[in-house]
């Protein structure tokens, strides 16, 4: 028995090694896997593996992962729910007047429209309906009723023609209901019917955004981006033009619309007028243009 002793060490020890080699050669193809913790004790090598994948750790709070609170990622969702080209208040059917400026040869390409675009952002309706967002936005946080019934009368006064009344006043309503029907919230009711009678688009917008404390600011941007995508959208089907010119104007128009944005936000009521007579003119001339895609 003692002349075995030594045989049988020799065995242990070679199955030992040939072990460990093949705990190596695991260890070398699924590394990012595993982790392997070797320990000697004397002549006898214990291996322990333990599955990396197998580790479990504790849901990152929201603010950690996306940098943002619960409330301001529920804002960012609705916002971009009401002002994408999806929400129903049937926007790609009006063109403010682009279509007839497109027949008049005053828009014949990307740079001619990104110039139109430019201006009625700037200088005319773009400017006033943010404007308008901004003060009706303020009126129904504060709950001040007579201000609020004030703006919008004056929001369905300012339009120039009756196929942009049409467009607005119709664009507006629907996005008063759907926002009733989907979008429920304390205090809009109330709101709403203190507007009074008929409710434009921006002052909409803006009664829904302050109904659910959804911050003026990002709700500028939003509307201001939505509007600027489906006049973009309207020339894109009349030039014609491509979908990679219709994302350079987009891009080129960045800036008008983040500086349009902050005037808006800093303008009073009185601040209030266009510049932009021709594209006054083409909604105008638009209700008798002979073939018509738009209903404005």
């Amino acid at each position: 028995m003692p002349a075995a002793m030594p045989m049988r060490l020799r065995l242990a020890r070679t199955i030992t090694r040939r072990m460990i080699m093949i705990i190596t050669t695991i260890m070398a193809i699924f590394t990012p896997l595993i982790t392997i913790t070797t320990t000697s004790i004397a002549i006898t090598t214990i291996t322990t593996i333990t599955p990396m994948l197998m580790t479990t750790s504790e849901p990152t709070p929201l603010d950690d992962r996306s940098g943002m609170t619960a409330d301001e990622g529920a804002a960012l969702y609705r916002l971009m729910t009401w002002l994408s080209p999806a929400f129903p208040v049937g926007a790609f059917s009006y063109s403010s007047g682009i279509e007839w400026a497109v027949e008049a040869g005053d828009i014949v390409d990307a740079a001619s429209l990104r110039d139109w675009l430019a201006a009625m952002l700037a200088d005319g309706s773009g400017f006033c309906d943010g404007v308008f967002l901004a003060q009706a936005h303020r009126a129904a946080s504060a709950r001040d009723d007579a201000l609020l019934r004030e703006i919008a009368e004056l929001a369905a006064a300012f339009v120039p023609s009756r196929e942009r009344q049409l467009e607005t006043s119709t664009q507006g309503r629907a996005f008063i209901e759907i926002a009733r029907a989907a979008w429920s919230c304390d205090g809009l009711d109330e709101r709403v019917a203190a507007c009074g009678g008929p409710i434009v688009y921006p002052i909409a917008v803006g009664v829904v955004s302050a109904a659910h404390a959804i911050p003026l600011a990002p709700a500028m941007h939003a509307f201001l981006h939505a509007l600027v995508s489906n006049w973009i959208s309207a020339g894109a089907r009349l030039v014609p033009l491509g979908q990679t010119d219709s994302q350079r104007i987009l891009a080129a128009l960045e800036p008008v619309v983040v500086a349009t944005a902050g005037r808006a936000l800093d303008a009073s009521l009185d601040d209030l007028g266009s510049a932009t007579f021709r594209a006054d003119l083409a909604s105008l001339r638009h209700e008798t243009q002979y073939t018509r895609l738009f209903r404005s």
